[in-house]
């Protein structure tokens, strides 16, 4: 069994790129259901500002691949 705290400590990779997106901040679980919606991965710091960040990522539950014991893999198409 998988704890929603345990995804907290691993690092998300997208597959695509083999870019690091960072760690999962935040989690979206439908109450109704039970299920996990999305993973919500932290912005990354402003190159200019030292306290601005970019808007949080949402991976959807659908777009993660594989969970291994330290890393998550999810398969994104981005910019």
């Amino acid at each position: 069994m998988l704890r929603v705290s345990d995804l907290r400590h691993k690092d998300i990779i997208n597959i695509t790129d083999g870019r690091r997106l960072g760690f999962v901040r935040d989690v979206d679980v439908d109450v109704q259901s039970g299920q996990i919606n999305a993973v919500v991965v932290p912005g990354e710091a402003s190159f200019f500002s030292l306290f601005a960040r970019e808007e949080d990522m949402v991976i959807p539950w659908r777009q993660i691949k594989r969970i291994g014991v330290d890393v998550i893999l999810a398969e994104l198409s981005l910019r």
